[in-house]
C-alpha cells in the first residue's frame, strides 16, 4: 500500500472491526478531478471458519460508517470516490501475514522497483519469514521484501473452482468423455439449401 492508503487504512481499521468484519487494506488512486479510495473488507479469521463470507449489507455499513468518518477526519483532499468491496476470488495481498495464510497458492505480484531485470512475476508463496516472501516462479525460487511490493493478488485456480475446464498437456479439453466430441470427424455434416435435394429429384 502507498503511504497515504497506509494511514487511511489505521484510521479506518478500528471502526470496520465495530461493525464485525475486517480491513484487508486500502487501495488509494489519486487521478485529476477525483480520486478512488477502495476498501477491501473481509471476515475475521474465526468467523471464516464458518464459512461466513461478506455481503452487500456488509459494505453499506462499512460504508456509511466510514464516510461519516472521512468527513470529520478529512484525510483526503479534494474529491473523491469511495468503493467497499469483498476481496474476491482474486484476492489482493496487503501484508506478510495475508501471504502467509494463502502460502501454497499462486499470485500475482507488481515490485515498485525491479529484481533480477523484472518487475511483474507470478508464482506460488512457498514461505514468509518476517518481511521477506518466497516464491516459486516456474521452478526458480524468487524472494523478494515485503516493502519493495507495489501491488498483489492471488491468481484463482479457475480449473478447481469449476470456471474453466481442465486441460492436458496439449491444450486440449480433459474432461472425461469431451476429446472425442471435440475430435473432428473429417466429415460434412451441414448442407447448404443448394445441395439438398429437391422434391422433383
Amino acid at each position: 500500500m502507498t503511504d497515504k492508503a497506509t494511514q487511511i487504512a489505521t484510521l479506518l481499521a478500528p471502526t470496520v472491526r465495530s461493525l464485525g468484519v475486517e480491513l484487508l487494506g486500502v487501495e488509494y488512486l489519486p487521478a485529476p478531478g477525483s480520486a478512488v479510495l477502495r476498501l477491501y473488507i473481509d471476515v475475521p479469521g474465526e468467523d471464516a471458519a464458518d464459512e461466513r463470507q461478506v455481503g452487500i449489507e456488509d459494505c453499506e455499513a462499512v460504508s456509511r460508517e466510514v464516510s461519516a468518518q472521512l468527513d470529520v477526519e478529512d484525510p483526503i483532499s479534494g474529491n473523491y470516490t469511495l468503493e467497499v468491496s469483498s476481496p474476491g476470488v482474486d484476492r489482493p495481498l496487503f501484508s506478510p501475514a495475508q501471504f502467509a495464510r494463502f502460502a501454497g497458492e499462486r499470485a500475482k505480484v507488481t515490485l515498485k522497483l525491479p529484481q533480477d531485470g523484472r518487475r511483474r512475476l507470478q508464482g506460488t508463496i512457498v514461505a514468509v519469514e518476517g518481511e521477506r516472501i518466497a516464491f516459486d516462479v516456474d521452478g526458480t525460487p524468487v524472494e523478494v521484501g515485503f516493502d519493495n511490493i507495489d501491488k498483489a493478488r492471488l491468481v484463482p485456480d479457475w480449473v478447481a473452482l469449476g470456471l474453466a475446464p481442465a486441460q492436458d498437456k496439449s491444450g486440449r479439453d480433459a474432461r472425461p468423455g469431451k476429446q472425442a466430441k471435440n475430435k473432428p470427424t473429417g466429415k460434412r455434416t451441414n448442407k447448404t439449401a443448394a445441395e439438398k435435394p429437391s422434391p422433383a429429384e
